[in-house]
């Protein structure tokens, strides 16, 4: 009895601060419907998640996202490209409607967007010459000045690399292609960004003798929203919900992070991928 209770009244707040807060009833929502274009923030710069194809067009399970999420919508869809450090401000300040860029929830994070998901699971770990990844069996093998670790500025990978390994030579490069490249010009020993990213990269060098290793962390990614239309919230918590029960998530599971196919759409080079910041 208390516990049916208590769910009226919780529902009862949610719809007084709904009457309340006219602001937060459809905001983004309308002005999606009313432009006809659904803005989606992206980082241009991670695949298998985001990236630009040979002719500069933006492709990637979070991009086959948008556009599903456009068709069902019946609207336009509009993929913006900026720094991973730019796409949150743009979703508080109503930029852009939504940021999908293999984007791991976290708490930090979560006290200024809106998280719906996680779509996917995932870790970091670590990209590196074969000889090298082989002998770091766990953490406390990188966790010497002697290791050079280079992540993307401002990323998961930074922050999990500086909380996990202090005390390794932590190399903060512009941008995921920069850290790659270190790798690759035996800069550094390893690279540590999530485990999909580093599987991709590996299989494109696949000459160059590269190794990743198991996940260290447990990362759930997900779409950042802002905090100002419970309708668009529950508008794409359903459509993941959706997505999940048909079967259609699972399908584009299977085609961007178990079938290489894709990769034969990417530019030629083998680092540069785009001027754009990663994950």
């Amino acid at each position: 009895m208390k516990k049916a209770l208590f769910s009226v009244l919780l529902f009862a707040l949610f719809v007084f601060n709904l009457l309340l807060s006219p602001a937060l009833a459809g905001n983004v929502i309308d002005r999606i419907l009313q432009k006809g274009v659904l803005t989606v923030g992206t980082t241009g710069h991670y695949p298998p998640f985001t990236v630009n194809d040979k002719d500069g067009n933006p492709m990637g399970f979070d991009i086959d996202l948008a556009r599903m999420m456009g068709e069902a919508m019946d609207v336009k869809v509009n993929i913006v490209e900026m720094p991973i450090s730019d796409l949150f401000a743009a979703v508080e300040k109503g930029k852009i409607d939504i940021a999908l860029a293999g984007i791991t929830i976290t708490a930090k994070r979560n006290l200024r967007v809106v998280f719906i998901g996680p779509y996917y699971v995932t870790g970091q770990s670590i990209l590196g010459r074969k000889s090298i990844v082989e002998n770091v069996k766990g953490p406390e093998d990188m966790n010497k000045p002697s290791f050079k670790l280079v992540v993307s500025r401002g990323t998961t990978g930074e922050q999990v690399a500086r909380a996990m390994v202090p005390k390794a030579n932590i190399i903060a490069a512009k941008d995921m292609e920069e850290a790659f490249k270190m790798v690759m010009d035996q800069k550094a020993e390893a690279l540590m960004a999530d485990e999909p990213f580093c599987v991709v990269m590996a299989f494109r060098n696949q000459d160059k003798k590269l190794a990743v290793s198991s996940p260290f962390t447990f990362e759930p990614l997900g779409a950042a929203l802002p905090q100002t239309d419970y309708l668009w919230i529950n508008w794409v918590d359903n459509f993941f919900m959706n997505l999940n029960a048909t079967g259609k998530l699972k399908e584009l599971k299977g085609y961007w992070l178990a079938d290489p196919s894709w990769m034969q759409r990417l530019p030629e080079s083998e680092t540069k991928l785009s001027d754009q910041r990663a994950m």
